[in-house]
C-alpha cells in the first residue's frame, strides 16, 4: 500500500533531518519526505502530528533463542517484540546451536526469518570454528552467506596469537571483529561486580580489569594488524576511557553499550534481585555515568537491547545459579530516551539506535533517504507507561524494570511499507 505519514516530527540522522514534514511511501520504499510527489495518491494516511517519525532501530545485539533454545523463544516470537519496540533490524551474534560457523545455519536463521519473522535479521559469524578459540573459521564463506562480521560471542580466544591471526584474516576479507573482552581466569566463577555490595552479599566478582586487560590486548593487535574492530556491551568507565582515546589516535574501533547499563548499578543486585544479574555485570555509579557521557560524545556509538529472553525458571534459582540477561527489546526506545532527559539531543539519542549502528554493521538502514527501504518507526516521545512484564510481547518477561514508568512509547512500527505493529488500530 501506498501510505503518507504526515504532520510528523520527523528525524533522520543520517540525513541531518530534525523537522515537521511528511513522509511518503510507495512499493516498499522511500518515495519521499515534504511534499507529495506528483501523480502519488496514497491509499493510507497515519496522521503523525505531536509523535515522531525516524528510521526504524537498528539493533546490535538480539539472542532471539532460535536455532537451538526455542523453549525460551523463537524467532516469531522475538521479531513481534523487536517491532513492538520500533526495531526493524536484529543482529544476531553466533552463540546459536548449532553456532553459526558454516553458511548452512546463516541460510537455516534467513529461512526461518522469511518463513515467520517481521522485522529484518542479519547475522554475525563465528570468529573460529564451533567458538572454540583454536581453528579460524571459513570467514569468506561467511561472508558470501550474507554475516555482516566476525566474533566469538561470548567464549574468549584466550591465545592471543590466533586472535591476531583471526584479526588479519578479517582483515583480508574486509569484515568487522566483534569483541567481547571479559578475561576469562579473572572472571571465572564471578556473578557481579566485584566491589562492596559483592562482597557483603558473598557473592563471587567480576573486576573490571576483567574487561580492560582483554580491550587492551585487542587494541594492541588493531593497531598492529590495522582490522576494523567493533567492541560490545562496554561495562566499565575504564573501558570507555581506553576506547575513546584509541579513537583519537585514529584506530578504526567504535563500541556500544547494552541499554539496561545506562541505568543498572550493582545496587540493583541487593536483596539477590536476580532479574538483574547480567554480563558483564552492572558496576558502580560513576561506570554507569561514564556509560551514559560515552553516549552523549559519541565514543559509544551504538545502543543495544542485549536481548536475552529466559524461562521463568532460569531466573527462580539462588542467584549464582541464575542465567544472566534481560528481555530487552520492548525498553530499548525508553531507555535510551532517558540520555535526553540528561540534555543530549533527540537526533544524536536516535542517531544511537539508527544510523550509528547501521554504518557499523554496513547497511543500507537506519536513513529515510529516497529509496531506501521504508523502515520506520513512529512513537511518542512523552508518552508515559508502568511496564508490565505480562504485556510484553517477547516470550522471557524477565526485566528488572517491571512496574516501572517509562518515557517513550512505540504507536507504529513500518518494514518494508508494511506496518508490522500498531499501538491503536489505524
Amino acid at each position: 500500500m501506498r501510505t503518507s505519514i504526515c504532520h510528523g516530527h520527523l528525524v533522520d540522522p543520517g540525513q541531518g533531518i530534525d523537522r515537521q514534514d511528511d513522509l511518503h511511501i510507495a512499493d516498499g520504499s522511500i518515495v519521499a519526505i515534504g511534499a507529495t510527489p506528483d501523480g502519488f495518491r496514497a491509499d493510507r494516511e497515519i496522521d503523525a502530528s505531536g509523535l515522531v517519525v525516524c528510521p526504524g532501530f537498528v539493533d546490535m545485539c538480539a539472542r532471539l533463542r532460535e536455532p537451538g533454545q526455542e523453549h525460551k523463544a523463537t524467532i516469531a516470537t522475538e521479531t513481534r517484540a523487536a517491532v513492538a519496540g520500533g526495531i526493524t533490524t536484529l543482529c544476531v551474534p553466533p552463540d546459536t546451536h548449532p553456532v553459526i560457523d558454516d553458511p548452512s545455519v546463516v541460510e537455516l536463521i534467513n529461512r526461518r526469518s522469511r518463513e515467520t519473522g517481521v522485522a529484518r535479521l542479519v547475522t554475525i559469524g563465528a570468529l573460529t570454528l564451533g567458538l572454540g578459540g583454536e581453528l579460524l573459521s571459513e570467514m569468506a564463506a561467511l561472508k558470501a552467506a550474507g554475516c555482516v562480521g566476525v566474533g566469538n560471542a561470548w567464549v574468549p580466544v584466550t591465545n592471543t596469537l590466533v586472535m591476531r591471526r583471526a584479526m588479519a584474516y578479517a582483515a583480508t576479507y574486509d569484515l568487522t571483529v566483534f569483541l567481547f573482552a571479559e578475561d576469562p581466569w579473572l572472571s571465572a566463577g564471578g556473578h557481579a561486580h566485584d566491589g562492596a555490595i559483592a562482597n557483603r552479599m558473598g557473592l563471587p566478582g567480576i573486576s573490571v580489569s576483567s574487561e580492560t586487560a582483554i580491550v587492551a590486548r585487542d587494541l594492541a593487535l588493531v593497531e598492529e594488524v590495522g582490522v576494523r574492530a567493533h567492541f560490545c556491551r562496554l561495562s566499565s568507565a575504564r573501558a570507555v576511557e581506553m576506547i575513546t582515546r584509541a579513537q583519537g589516535e585514529g584506530l578504526p574501533v567504535s563500541a556500544d553499550v547494552s541499554a539496561h547499563q545506562l541505568h543498572l548499578t550493582d545496587a540493583n543486585i541487593r536483596d539477590f534481585n536476580s532479574l538483574a544479574h547480567v554480563r558483564p555485570p552492572a558496576r558502580t555509579e560513576r561506570d554507569r555515568d561514564f556509560l551514559r557521557s560515552g553516549v552523549r560524545s559519541g565514543a559509544i556509538r551504538a545502543v543495544c537491547s542485549d536481548h536475552q529472553p529466559h524461562e521463568p525458571d532460569a531466573k527462580l534459582r539462588p542467584f549464582i545459579a541464575t542465567e544472566p540477561g534481560i528481555s530487552g527489546l520492548e525498553t530499548l526506545l525508553p531507555l535510551t530516551l532517558s540520555l535526553v532527559d540528561d540534555g543530549m539531543a533527540l537526533r544524536d539519542a536516535i542517531a544511537r539506535l539508527t544510523s550509528d549502528p547501521a554504518r557499523i554493521l554496513g547497511l543500507e538502514a537506519g536513513t529515510l533517504r529516497s529509496g531506501a527501504p521504508a523502515d520506520v518507526c513512529v512513537f511518542d516521545s512523552t508518552g508515559r507507561y508502568v511496564l508490565d512484564e505480562n504485556e510484553l510481547c517477547s516470550s522471557g518477561r524477565n526485566t528488572p524494570f517491571a512496574g516501572m514508568q517509562l518515557t517513550g512509547r512505540v504507536q507504529y512500527t513500518i518494514v518494508g511499507g508494511d506496518i508490522r505493529y500498531a499501538l491503536k488500530r489505524f
